[in-house]
């Protein structure tokens, strides 16, 4: 096919070939699915390269070489994971259009228990398969690399290129994944659209700042407490406090649908040596997720000045605050509607439901696009919730039917923005 100007009934039939087209090959995309879930990626702790030379292996039996990027050991160590190679793989077309990168992680907290299938078997029941990162993300492994060869099989005249972003380092926060490759200059495309969660198409996400507060006292004999510092009791005033400004945190509203007030969670305690001994240490480590509107550092300084005065009403206590992670907010670019309109438009009229654009109070690496002014969305294969999917907890599963148009969903869309006008 030449004509670069199709009437709108022939851009309606390239629909329906790569509508077609995906039916065709789902058994293979299922298949991919499967072979990806059954490669742990379990993050702690963080042994990620394997997987990476498994997807490699299986892109390149559809013709699609994969650039390989390995992270430097040191680099993995310093963030507490063990091994990360990620890929791009590069598909260039004709001159005038944009580079669209299309990016998934691999990585994924371990499964846990109550599993009633094994979390690394792909198992497919009653529709659903089943696997640690069979909805987030591995899933859109396979969503972007056959909407890829869905759109090349139809043999029209393309214009940029599209780039498979495949990153291992999402739950730490994604420096190591599309930071690394955009800090590196390893790629610059001019828009991106990020591995999906739900059916909605979302533009807007939440920041998070993650803090490790270590309480010092002075160990003593639970007999002669009085001789030691109770780093607990200074932990207990710290909490307190915190705790507090979550009431505070629920008078702050986000203009962002989808978002509502910013939280503040105490996710893990440690610390005590025995029963018998006044503790000498305790370590807090929190997460606050900030809406949209709120400065970082702002958000950062206020919740530092609360844990130290916190911490000055018990005699004796000593505080240690170190930041883990600061992921900003994700807010729509100008640009972004240019893959925002096109997701709404195809996936309600394949989904025959209302496909809303919103924010989340998740926050992603989508955000690290955004932070070199490349417009992104977020849409991929997901229920209609996050929770319906069971993401991160036991029986982690896919819809296949919800894989298989989600599929179509972004071939429409690549075709719409790379492909000949439609008039």
């Amino acid at each position: 096919m030449t004509d670069t100007h199709l009437a709108p009934a022939a851009h309606e039939a390239l629909y329906a070939t790569l509508d077609h087209w995906i039916d065709a090959h789902f058994k293979e995309q299922t298949r991919m699915l499967q072979e990806l879930v059954r490669v742990p990626t379990d993050t702690p702790p963080g042994n990620n390269a394997p997987h990476a030379e498994r997807t490699a292996e299986l892109l390149a039996a559809f013709g699609m070489s994969a650039e390989k990027i390995a992270i430097p050991e040191a680099a993995c160590r310093e963030q507490g994971l063990q091994s990360i190679t990620n890929l791009i793989v590069r598909r260039r077309y004709g001159a005038g259009g944009p580079v669209i990168a299309l990016n998934a992680h691999g990585d994924v907290v371990p499964p846990g228990e109550g599993w009633t299938h094994d979390p690394y078997g792909g198992d497919i029941v009653d529709g659903k398969l089943y696997g640690r990162a069979a909805a987030v993300s591995k899933c859109d492994f396979t969503t972007f690399t056959f909407a890829v060869r869905a759109l090349e099989a139809l043999s029209v005249p393309l214009k940029g290129g599209i780039e498979l972003h495949f990153t291992y380092d999402e739950e730490f926060g994604g420096t190591l994944g599309p930071g690394w490759l955009l800090e590196h200059g390893l790629t610059r495309p001019d828009l991106e659209i990020a591995a999906g969660f739900s059916y909605q198409v979302v533009n807007a996400h939440n920041g998070c700042l993650q803090l490790e507060v270590t309480v010092h006292g002075v160990m003593a004999h639970a007999a002669i407490p009085h001789t030691g510092v109770d780093a607990l009791q200074g932990a207990v005033g710290i909490l307190n406090a915190l705790y507090a400004q979550n009431a505070i945190y629920r008078q702050r509203h986000s203009k962002v649908p989808g978002i509502d007030h910013p939280y503040l969670n105490v996710g893990l305690i440690e610390g005590g040596t025995n029963t018998n001994v006044v503790p000498g240490k305790v370590i807090l480590k929190l997460d606050r997720r900030m809406i949209p509107e709120e400065d970082p550092a702002a958000v950062e300084a206020e919740l530092r000045s609360v844990i130290l005065q916190a911490a000055a009403s018990v005699p004796g206590i000593t505080v240690d605050i170190r930041r883990m992670l600061l992921a900003r907010a994700l807010t729509p670019l100008p640009g972004h509607e240019q893959l925002a309109a096109p997701l709404q438009r195809h996936a309600q009229a394949l989904f025959h439901e209302p496909i809303p654009i919103v924010g989340t109070p998740l926050y992603t690496d989508v955000r690290l696009y955004a932070e070199h002014g490349i417009p992104a969305v977020i849409y991929g294969a997901g229920p209609r919730t996050v929770l319906e999917s069971n993401a991160k907890r036991a029986d982690e599963h896919i819809v296949l039917e919800d894989l298989r148009r989600a599929t179509q969903v972004v071939a429409r869309t690549l075709l719409d923005l790379l492909g000949p006008p439609p008039n």
